[in-house]
């Protein structure tokens, strides 16, 4: 049976004032705080895997004109030994066939001079995909070091929110704040 009558202490009171006005105020800045810091963190997570993902198809392409290079290549290789076939052939064979090996030598001459700018210009290709992957995957080690130093801000709210510790608070916004400048530098490609 409760007569609906209370005393308190004055700790009582003062806990009390704490929790209605004190910590609510830090509760409600960290609820703040927090949502703020996942839809960021949420941001730079996508930034950094779609630089992931265009790093890894520069790559890709990067694989694939070498390999069409070194068919260009094989290609050439192809014409310089039958070159060099009919260059023997003309030393064996009798005078009045040498004029077909001749022509064929000039022919794969002739040949092997575009497929060997085809095969130089794959490979520029392939070296510029390879840099482009490069400078992709330097950006998107930025946006996973952004995205890192905001979880660890987000953790850090948690345990301000669970301690009550106002200075655990400010580390959270200079954590934070680390993680925003980088996620800058990673959008301005620095």
């Amino acid at each position: 049976m409760t007569s609906g009558f209370h005393v308190h202490g004055p700790h009582d009171h003062e806990v009390e004032h704490a929790i209605e006005h004190g910590a609510k105020g830090m509760t409600g800045q960290l609820a703040v705080i927090t949502a703020l810091l996942a839809t960021v963190g949420a941001l730079f997570s996508y930034m950094g895997g779609a630089t992931q993902a265009d790093a890894a198809l520069a790559k890709n392409d990067a694989a694939i004109r070498k390999t069409e290079a070194s068919d260009q290549w094989n290609f050439y290789q192809a014409k310089n030994a039958r070159q060099a076939i009919s260059e023997v052939a003309l030393d064996l064979v009798p005078a009045e066939r040498r004029d077909v090996y001749a022509k064929n030598i000039e022919k794969y001459k002739a040949d092997k001079e575009p497929i060997m700018a085809k095969a130089k210009a794959l490979e520029e290709e392939a070296k510029n995909f390879d840099e482009k992957s490069e400078h992709l995957m330097h950006e998107h080690h930025r946006w996973a070091e952004a995205t890192t130093a905001i979880q660890v801000a987000i953790a850090l709210a948690a345990i301000a929110l669970l301690t009550r510790r106002r200075w655990l608070e400010w580390c959270t916004l200079g954590v934070a704040g680390v993680g925003i400048a980088v996620g800058i530098a990673a959008f301005l490609k620095v």
